[in-house]
């Protein structure tokens, strides 16, 4: 086996930097992963491009689905040029039809928009009716990768058509199976999927701790927390033992 890449998704300054402590190969960066991630704040662009790993920003400027409108595309073109300028790697980024596959011309019109970055197609891939039609579109559009959990809710339910997907990809694309990828899965899904690269919160619960931030409604009971140790164990697991 050789050494796979561990993306990690995080959403805060903590986050960032519990993934570098760990030895993340790349890193996700969003706002909201309670909703799937969303696009990321300047700020923390630019603190994330001062990292001396690879930084994707999200680009998908409001939660629910995939189906943007001429306002959302509007804000999604700023928003990579926000990515530009901060000075990240890449763009992770999706566009759903209405019909339930890609909406081929809204990502050509943004993959243009993003030339000179990293593209990752992300989980709008997931609900697509016709996995190898879409792997086809993403080779087309000149995506790196695809983010996916082969249409299930967790990675390790969606093996089966991971390995499709992998079989369509053939070497052309890079497939990155990422949702509840964990210490608990991996070895499941290392032993049935040929990839380099895997995609992962590396999180535990973290309790509010202010009572009176729950009642108010800023903040839910818990939250998710990326954790260095995590991190770490998680991409011993993926480093090829000579």
């Amino acid at each position: 086996m050789t050494d796979i890449l561990l993306e990690v998704c995080v959403e805060d300054a903590a986050g960032l930097a519990a993934a570098v402590e760990g030895g993340a190969d790349r890193i996700e960066l969003c706002s909201a992963l309670s909703v799937g991630g969303l696009t990321p704040s300047p700020g923390l662009m630019s603190i994330a491009a001062k990292l001396e790993i690879p930084v994707y920003a999200m680009i998908r400027p409001r939660p629910g689905d995939f189906v943007f409108h001429a306002d959302d595309i509007s804000v999604m073109r700023a928003e990579i040029d926000a990515v530009r300028a901060a000075g990240l790697a890449g763009v992770v980024l999706g566009v759903s039809g209405r019909e339930g596959g890609l909406d081929v011309a809204t990502l050509r019109l943004l993959v243009e928009h993003a030339v000179g970055l990293g593209l990752t197609l992300h989980r709008a891939f997931d609900l697509v009716p016709d996995f190898g039609e879409a792997v086809e579109i993403a080779v087309d559009l000149g995506f790196e990768r695809i983010l996916t959990s082969g249409g299930a809710k967790k990675a390790s339910e969606g093996v089966d058509a991971l390995e499709s997907i992998i079989t369509a990809a053939d070497g052309r694309i890079s497939i990155m199976p990422g949702s509840g990828v964990t210490l608990d899965t991996i070895d499941a899904l290392l032993s049935r999927l040929a990839v380099g690269e895997v995609h992962s919160s590396c999180s535990v619960d973290q309790p509010a701790h202010d009572p009176r931030l729950v009642s108010l409604g800023f903040v839910a009971p818990s939250a998710k927390r990326t954790d260095a140790g995590i991190v770490r164990k998680l991409k011993a697991r993926l480093t090829a033992t000579p």
